[in-house]
């Protein structure tokens, strides 16, 4: 649904004046620069702090609200937001930095409850969002830009009336509009793909790990980080003797999706893929034509079409290594498969 169909007009730049987030299954995907810096806090109560960050000529000044800091959990609503304006592009869709949810569809997607208390919750994300301010000058779309904003800056929720007097309606529809920034960074497909069950992850480090792993592990055999600059980059502020202990009980537990952490000599910590990627035309790896992986990108608007690939192949190795007569039509058959479930 357009600014057009819906009685609007587009702005002179051809984009429209909102954007309807109506895409189901959108692939979750999360912008580069907060994956890459610590921009939410891991506190689960409350947390005031003025956060200062510099690392590799980023700068990086984080002022919260009398709400407290945005946290890790409330960036939820910008990685939906990012999935469905992504899905959008490589659709060939018009978009906005201004979308309009539907609060439940927002919930569902992100694994979360659709209680009251879960509404509840979401409009207090949405406050810490809009009242956290960001002064950084770290580039997205290309561009270096010291700047100060808020993570979102405005939001508006629409209620369904109440059906007797005891209280306010339900929350139905959410209009919430993206920072220049992040938008910049969508425009600019400054994004990578995030496993779903990112959103099962439940504690605030792990979550934070993960997108650590996920910006520099990616699609390598392995990683490697000292904890001193883990803990920076993590954004914990948990003395090092205790981060090294909740790093130590997550390798005990190996909750990450697709990674596994381990702890080597020197105060280090390694990240490897769960599943070994098997690259192309390794031994008798399949090689697939730059067609097939075109036309993955019909098939699952909005995917990581070579994320895709390295699963399938991984899928493959764990089979048996089978030979395959076509393995093109293979591959997309997965894909569709995928796209269906």
């Amino acid at each position: 649904m357009s600014a057009i169909a819906s009685g609007g007009v587009y702005p002179p730049e051809g984009q429209a004046d909102f954007f309807l987030c109506d895409i189901f299954d959108a692939i979750p995907k999360n912008d580069l620069a907060s994956m890459e810096h610590p921009l939410f806090s891991l506190a689960t109560r409350p947390d005031r702090r003025i956060l200062n960050y510099q690392h590799n000529g980023a700068e990086i000044t984080v002022v919260p609200s009398v709400k407290g800091l945005a946290t890790i959990h409330d960036k939820d609503i910008l990685i939906f937001c990012i999935s469905q304006l992504m899905a959008a592009l490589n659709a060939g869709r018009q978009v906005s930095r201004t979308l309009h949810l539907k609060a439940h569809d927002l919930l569902i997607a992100t694994n979360r409850e659709t209680s009251g208390d879960a509404y509840r919750r979401l409009r207090e994300s949405f406050e810490r969002l809009a009242g956290t301010r960001i002064t950084t000058n770290i580039t997205t779309g290309g561009e270096e830009v010291t700047s100060g904003f808020g993570l979102i800056e405005k939001w508006e929720i629409v209620r369904k009336a109440p059906s007797s007097k005891k209280g306010p309606g339900r929350m139905v529809n959410v209009a919430v509009t993206l920072s220049d920034w992040l938008f910049r960074a969508v425009l600019s497909k400054s994004v990578l793909t995030l496993s779903r069950d990112y959103f099962r992850l439940r504690k605030p480090l792990e979550r934070r790990i993960y997108e650590l792993s996920r910006k520099h592990c990616g699609r390598q055999a392995s990683w490697t980080i000292s904890v001193e600059t883990l803990l920076k980059k993590s954004g914990s502020a948990s003395p090092r003797r205790v981060f090294r202990k909740m790093l130590r009980d997550m390798i005990d537990a190996q909750p990450l999706p697709d990674y596994a952490m381990e702890e080597l000599p020197g105060d280090l910590i390694r990240f490897s893929q769960k599943h070994a990627l098997v690259e192309p035309g390794a031994g008798d790896a399949p090689v697939l034509k730059p067609a097939s992986l075109e036309r993955a990108r019909t098939l699952m608007p909005g995917a990581d079409v070579y994320a895709l690939e390295a699963e399938w192949r991984a899928m493959w190795a764990r089979s048996g290594r089978p030979r395959l007569r076509q393995a093109d039509a293979a591959f997309l058959g997965w894909v569709k498969k995928r796209s269906a479930e």
